[in-house]
């Protein structure tokens, strides 16, 4: 079986050597695998970068490719027609991965024929500490922690991971399309929702995801990601995005969307007390705060 790891990035060329320094001590035959990194007009030095990392390892299987077109579903659908993989995996520009992560991934999609996803754990790594405001609630959407357990499982739509941990069979790409152009992040926005999109299409179409616990991911996360400021504009743009990814569903999609954005007020509210009384306001109002800012995302046109 082929591997094609697949990394997008976008102005994070400090982080690549990193990224590709854990793939390069992979317990996987060279051979077996490519990786295919997709610049997506980026203006920082991340193109010279690559270019040294390349003629400093010559035996790693590193392809360069540059999508003009601005957005990350444009980079991941050119990382994906690029690819001559049979298994494509999906790492972020700023994830590092342990020595067997690729030999799990191939030895789980031989074993498991019936998968079409698979995917794993995401540790955060600070590069700094732990903010006290992070809770259970805000932790995944702020870092991308991902924790299913410690044993194989199939995982239900609304357990749906996000695509910088995530496998697919090549295959699913031709039977049900690419990620959405219209969706996810552009340059320095922070719209999303392509991941949900594109998850959802698959596994409400029968495909079965897999929880692999032995593909661990580790997602470095900069002190600016956990200033008030980015946590706003974070919020904000996931209400926006579904906003823009449920009425593509249609009128009832959005209005359903609206009545689920009620019901998680009416827990958040409950969640505030609770936390006030756990002597943790931070949480409380960080959880409030989310809301509000998803909310009126969802809202404002």
């Amino acid at each position: 079986m082929f591997l094609s790891v697949v990394i997008c990035t976008y102005n994070r060329g400090k982080y690549l050597p990193m990224v590709l320094d854990s793939l390069k001590v992979q317990q996987f035959s060279t051979q077996s695998f490519e990786i295919i990194l997709i610049n997506n007009n980026s203006t920082d030095n991340t193109e010279s970068i690559i270019k040294t990392y390349q003629k400093e390892n010559p035996s790693l299987p590193l392809h360069y490719i540059v999508e003009y077109n601005q957005g990350i579903s444009h980079a991941r659908n050119k990382g994906v027609t690029s690819s001559k993989g049979d298994i494509i995996v999906f790492i972020d520009d700023d994830e590092t991965v342990e020595p067997d992560f690729l030999q799990a991934i191939d030895h789980f999609f031989t074993q498991y024929t019936d998968a079409g996803i698979s995917s794993g754990p995401v540790i955060p790594v600070y590069e700094t500490e732990k903010p006290k405001w992070l809770s259970h609630f805000t932790m995944r959407l702020v870092t991308g922690a991902y924790d299913k357990g410690k044993h194989i499982k199939i995982l239900s739509p609304k357990d749906y991971p996000g695509t910088g941990h995530a496998c697919f069979r090549k295959t699913l790409f031709i039977k049900y399309g690419a990620f959405d152009i219209t969706l996810g992040r552009k340059g320095n926005s922070l719209m999303g929702a392509e991941d949900k999109d594109f998850f959802l299409r698959l596994m409400n179409g029968g495909e079965k995801c897999y929880y692999l616990p032995s593909a661990k991911i580790y997602h470095h996360i900069p002190d600016n990601k956990l200033t008030n400021e980015h946590f706003k504009k974070l919020t904000y743009a996931i209400g926006k995005s579904e906003r823009i990814r449920t009425l593509h569903l249609g009128k009832s999609a959005f209005y359903k969307r609206l009545l689920m954005e009620g019901i998680k007020w009416g827990a958040s509210i409950l969640l505030w007390f609770w936390y006030l009384i756990k002597l943790q306001p931070s949480k409380g109002n960080k959880l409030i705060l989310f809301r509000w800012q998803v909310g009126k995302g969802l809202v404002c046109s």
